[in-house]
This record gives structure tokens, sequence and C-alpha cells, in this order.
């Protein structure tokens, strides 16, 4: 029977990572008309991925507005999720509710929303906000904030309030005792939290694709439009890339943080 359980998890995990696995075989065929069995092997795609300017500013453009969003989404997150947390009020439940619908919201129904959001703010204000930087890091923001405040509050309702009692007993502030015995505590689910909030905004499609302007392109945009030409190797090795790269960001992030104690 244990032998049997193996078998079965094994197969489970198979069957999870084999679109991933199929992907990057997919990555090293030689034919630009995809057919099994292929006829050879090349690294040519991702060499032809590196050279198609697109991928290179929409990865960078990408990597940017994901790093901004996640700094962003996880110092509001944090903040929010220790009022709902440790100062309950009136409400606080209807809040809570508010924060984590983004996560049950379709995306391109998210994405539909904030434009046409965007564009009653532009009539009412006199300004530009569809196409603008801003616009897009502001969206993107509201998109990581659930994650911190479902990561964030589930870690904070299981800490021991002993433990920050003991060090205002011993003399240290509301302010010091957080920062210095609260906080340290949370660290690994804030680490998850900017992770998951991260890749979030990195990967998505849906809301960016109604909210850039011209010249500005993430990387899953670029890669849509790519496709409506062309059907070769070429986007499975740009995806490869983007699996190595948050599996990378991921193993390195639980070498120090454990994530299996929060997610």
């Amino acid at each position: 029977m244990r032998w049997l359980h193996r078998a079965f998890v094994a197969l489970i995990y198979f069957f999870m990572l084999c679109p991933l696995l199929f992907v990057v075989w997919l990555s090293f065929f030689k034919d630009a008309i995809l057919y099994f069995p292929p006829s050879g092997y090349t690294l040519s795609w991702y060499v032809k991925a590196w050279d198609n300017s697109a991928f290179a500013n929409g990865f960078l453009f990408s990597m940017q507005v994901a790093l901004i969003a996640a700094v962003c989404g996880v110092a509001l997150g944090v903040l929010a999720a220790l009022g709902i947390i440790r100062h309950r009020f009136r409400g606080s439940q209807a809040v809570n509710t508010l924060l984590l619908s983004p996560l049950l919201v379709p995306g391109i129904v998210a994405g539909v929303a904030i434009y046409l959001f965007y564009l009653r703010a532009e009539n009412t204000l006199d300004m530009d906000i569809v196409g603008t930087y801003g616009g897009l890091v502001l969206a993107h923001v509201c998109l990581t904030i659930p994650w911190t405040v479902r990561l964030v509050s589930a870690s904070m309702s299981g800490l021991d309030p002993s433990i920050e009692e003991a060090a205002r007993n011993l003399g240290a502030s509301g302010r010091v005792a957080f920062f210095r015995v609260t906080l340290p505590m949370l660290r690994p689910a804030i680490v998850a939290a900017a992770l998951f909030s991260f890749i979030v905004s990195f990967e998505n499609l849906e809301l960016s694709l109604s909210l850039v302007g011209p010249g500005r392109t993430t990387l899953p945009i670029a890669i849509m439009q790519y496709l409506e030409f062309n059907l070769d190797p070429t986007i499975a090795a740009v995806a490869s890339v983007q699996i190595l790269m948050l599996g990378i960001v991921m193993l390195v992030t639980d070498r120090y943080v454990k994530l299996s104690q929060v997610v």
C-alpha cells in the first residue's frame, strides 16, 4: 500500500507538471511547423526570441511594473491585514471581503471594469488615465493587495499574542514591539506575499490588455501579439525562460523562507 500511495502521488505530480514539461520540450523542436515526432532538436528558437526586441522590451517593462506593484501591494496589504486582525471595528469583515474580492473576479471582468472606471474618472477629473504608466501600475497594485491580505492575515491569526505582550511588559512600546517582535515573525508571510504578488503581476494579461499605452507592452501582450501571425516554437522558448526564472526565484525564496509554512 505504501508503494501504491507513492505511485499515486507521483502520478498526480506528473499530471500537474506535464504542461510545463511539454512546453519546455516543445521549445527544442527543430521544425517551425509543429508535428510529432520532431525531425530534430535545436536551440535556434531561444536565439530568435533573444533577438526579438518586443520580447526584451516587454520583459523589462513587465519586470518594472511587477516590482513596483509587489512592493506597494505588500506595504498596503500588511497595513490592511494589521487593521483587520488587530483592530477589530464595525464592518471589518465587509472590508476584508472587499479586499479579497479580486481573487474571485475573473481577470477579464476586472480588466474591463477598471477600464470603464478609468474612462469615467477621466471625464470627471479631465485628465488622462487610460494608457498611462501610473494607471497601469495602480491597477496592478489593486491586483496584488488581496494576496498580501490573505497570507498576512492567516499568519497573523496564528501568532501567539503573549509574545508581543511579553515585549510590552519588558518596557517596549507598541511600535517597538511590532517592528522587533511581530514583524519578524510575519516575515515568511510577507516574503510569500511579495513572491506571489510579483508572479501575478508579471504574468497578468487580462488586466494589462486594455490599460497599456502606445509604445509600452508587457511580455504577456507581446507573446499574444506574436501568436497572431506566428506559430513556431519561439513562444515555447519564451515561456520556458519564464518558467526557469520563476522557478529559480521560488527555490531561492524557499531556501531562506519556507513557503510551506505559509502557503
